[in-house]
């Protein structure tokens, strides 16, 4: 038996039709940047967020440029986030001449721990920047309570979340702004690269309208030096037909996260996904605590069972950001799952048949 980590595949034969359909009417109407089918989706995404302003742009790493200039921040400010993510978290802050503050993940969500939060708060903090890693959101009750006394924007890099909900809210729209990648691989995914804001503020919104066209408004009249980071219409047609099937693709997760929580249980090898009481999981990735993971990776692999590690070096630690003079032992809890995790199989057209076949390579390896 062969279990991909992802099988995007079986994703889309269902959907084929009408995927292809909304690509031929963009086809034929030949409007590629802009077109009608960008401000149905953002439409459709506004509807299914329960949020005022959904701004579709190129890329879910230009949503997070785009959120910190819109809020203004820039050279001489500091942004908290944590180490454990994708780079495009601390990259983008980066990029607009702020400066990446790492605070520690916890130790059973590897979410931003609230508790190291406020410490890490100078006259120079602008933001905190929470990041809901593999689709579970962060305590964002105690993020917002934290940024409002000390007069902070929140930024939510929702990029692996979209639909996960913390305590009835969605996450991505309970801060300033929120962002959303739809790279291929995401649980709404399109077919290249993609991205959105999203806010429940006009003001925000229209900054965000204007700098993802280069800050122009009307044509040819800048206000602002902004970006070309436009969602294209053709993966805005594709993201239309996929929307619809988010919800339930979701619940398929929850429930084969279900099943490999009910039966792998007995191996005290590996530590499953915690999820904190007040929020519902996407499962963008199931991700394990193993013992002896690079073994564990080896065996999965040569039983033809996708696997991958998220992520295998935290970002305090990059040679890039050697400027900020981050060294081994300041996040130790993120240093030890980037040796420890590896996430499996968890998309939601896998079969029963193929979890089992993964919870017994795993059971095997080490009843060896």
């Amino acid at each position: 038996m062969r279990v991909p980590l992802l099988d995007l595949n079986a994703q889309y034969e269902p959907i084929m039709k009408q995927v292809r359909q909304n690509i031929d009417q963009v086809l034929s109407t030949h409007q590629y940047i802009l077109g009608p089918e960008v401000k149905q989706f953002e439409e459709m995404m506004e509807e299914f967020l329960n949020v005022n302003h959904a701004i579709g742009c190129a890329s879910g790493t230009d949503a997070l440029v785009l959120a910190l200039r819109a809020l203004n921040i820039g050279t001489g400010d500091e942004v908290i986030t944590t180490p454990f993510t994708f780079f495009a978290t601390a990259g983008t802050i980066h990029r607009v001449g702020a400066k990446p503050i790492f605070v520690d993940v916890k130790e059973d969500t590897y979410n931003i721990d609230p508790d190291l939060i406020e410490k890490a708060i100078t006259n120079k903090t602008k933001a905190i920047m929470p990041v809901h890693l593999f689709g579970q959101p962060c305590e964002m009750d105690r993020i917002v309570q934290i940024a409002k006394k000390h007069n902070l924007y929140v930024i939510e890099d929702n990029a692996q979340g979209i639909g996960a909900v913390y305590d009835g809210q969605n996450a991505g729209t309970i801060g300033e702004i929120g962002t959303l990648s739809f790279f291929p691989s995401k649980n709404l995914g399109c077919m290249g690269d993609g991205g959105m804001c999203v806010t429940q503020d006009e003001e925000l919104a229209k900054r965000l309208r204007q700098l993802r066209v280069h800050g122009e408004n009307p044509k040819y009249f800048h206000k602002w030096v902004g970006f070309n980071s436009r969602l294209d219409t053709i993966q805005a047609a594709v993201l239309s037909a996929k929307l619809p099937h988010l919800a339930k693709w979701s619940e398929m997760r929850r429930e084969n996260a279900d099943y490999y929580y009910a039966n792998m249980k007995d191996i005290k090898q590996i530590k499953m996904p915690v999820i904190h009481d007040k929020a519902v999981s996407i499962f963008n990735q199931f991700t394990l605590f193993a013992k002896d993971r690079d073994g564990l990776m080896k065996h999965l692999k040569k039983a033809n069972i996708g696997c991958a590690i998220y992520y295998p070096l935290p970002l305090h630690l990059q040679e890039c950001f050697g400027e900020l003079c981050g060294k081994k032992g300041d996040c130790p809890v993120s240093e030890r799952a980037a040796e420890n995790v590896v996430s499996i199989p968890i998309y939601s057209e896998l079969t029963k048949d193929q979890q089992d076949y993964v919870i017994d390579t795993i059971r095997g390896f080490y009843n060896k």
